[in-house]
């Protein structure tokens, strides 16, 4: 490349950065007079709520624009309104209607199910007790013929 074509951009580059660095460098600050800072600020102080209040003036007229451009002229404005009401009534109403039906039915499958698994639950309870009832009467029939064989046995030996 060319010696020029280098030079010049590297140029360019650094007087910018100089020259930023001018202005926002604290060094740049103490350049101004005690008068001129003073200044500054009270210029600062005016034009920060002058900008943004006309910030606020923007977003207010468009957002008047982008209602006047949804809704119209007054007179039309109202009918729409009352429309855009009513239907969003009405999807008011079919969503609460609709989480109305889905709460019923879950109410429903878990009390069916309550009832399912206490009826089992009465099931398994009687069951295992008459298993248990058999058990504790074949226990006692068996224990009352072993203490009959056992007295029977005593009294054939003691008798003989």
């Amino acid at each position: 490349m060319p010696p020029t074509q280098t030079k010049t951009p590297r140029r360019a580059t650094t007087r910018r950065r100089s020259a930023a660095t001018k202005r926002t460098s604290p060094a740049g600050e103490a350049t101004r007079t005690p008068v001129e800072q003073v200044q500054y600020a009270a210029e600062r102080a005016v034009l920060i709520p002058v900008g943004a209040a006309l910030t606020a003036t923007d977003r207010v007229s468009e957002a008047v624009t982008n209602l006047t451009r949804v809704y119209g002229t007054p007179e039309t404005a109202q009918k729409r309104v009352e429309r855009d009401l009513k239907r969003f009534e009405r999807r008011g109403t079919t969503a609460r209607n609709r989480v109305e039906r889905q709460l019923k039915r879950t109410r429903t499958r878990v009390e069916r199910e309550l009832r399912q698994r206490r009826t089992r639950a009465v099931r398994v309870v009687k069951r295992n007790r008459t298993q248990l009832e058999r058990q504790a009467k074949t226990v006692r029939r068996d224990l009352e013929k072993a203490v009959s064989q056992a007295q029977e046995r005593v009294t054939s030996t003691n008798g003989a």
